[in-house]
């Protein structure tokens, strides 16, 4: 049996593809520079998402966070060709940092950087979202998958990170903020719309397949 959980993902991280030099180096300087480095997706994280954007090689994406860029960069890994990942953050101040690592990634062409307020930004892209990633305000994220699942067409994915929230969606009297999740959560349950599963996975990631 495994002993603790930074066991089990040494181990995951063992078994899963290498993260490439950028994504290494994106998590480094995440981990000296950022005061909350938990925020970033991480090597087994990373590894997840870009093997979901493979499986439905999305002609265009959205992510609503940005953080360090990591994420982003493995989104980007399933793009259809001449595909376009979109991706909002409110933080102006990593713009140069971030922008300069989407550069040197080889997707520059294809990464829309936005920053701004993501319920504002959304209504300005045009078209529909094969694949969309939230992991930002935790406040909004119903009103982010209300916003957005009518862009979604059949067989589209929407991503929800930290939906278990430390744990603390099993706690018996739970805090504003953990109640939230646990009403996402239940509310998503029921919704007729979409296939839905929670990976567990760092801190949890919904997993939502539109019908």
């Amino acid at each position: 049996m495994f002993q603790n959980e930074d066991q089990i993902n040494s181990y995951l991280e063992l078994t899963c593809d290498d993260e490439n030099a950028l994504l290494r180096r994106i998590n480094r300087e995440t981990y000296l520079k950022e005061t909350m480095p938990h925020m970033l997706s991480g090597h087994y994280q990373g590894r997840v998402l870009s093997m979901l954007s493979k499986l439905v090689s999305p002609k265009q994406i959205l992510e609503i966070g940005t953080f360090t860029g990591y994420a982003t960069l493995c989104l980007a890994e399933g793009l259809k060709q001449g595909g376009v990942l979109h991706t909002i953050d409110i933080n102006e101040e990593q713009e140069e940092r971030i922008s300069g690592y989407f550069l040197e990634s080889g997707y520059a062409r294809n990464i829309k950087y936005h920053i701004g307020d993501a319920g504002s930004v959304i209504p300005t892209i045009e078209g529909d979202f094969d694949l969309v990633f939230i992991d930002a305000d935790k406040k909004r994220n119903l009103i982010y998958f209300d916003m957005l699942i009518d862009r979604v067409p059949p067989g589209g994915l929407i991503l929800i990170d930290n939906v278990l929230w430390k744990g603390k969606v099993f706690d018996e009297m739970p805090d504003a903020q953990t109640q939230r999740i646990v009403d996402l959560n239940s509310t998503l349950a029921k919704d007729i719309r979409v296939e839905k599963l929670i990976l567990p996975i760092r801190d949890g990631l919904f997993v939502l397949r539109k019908k």
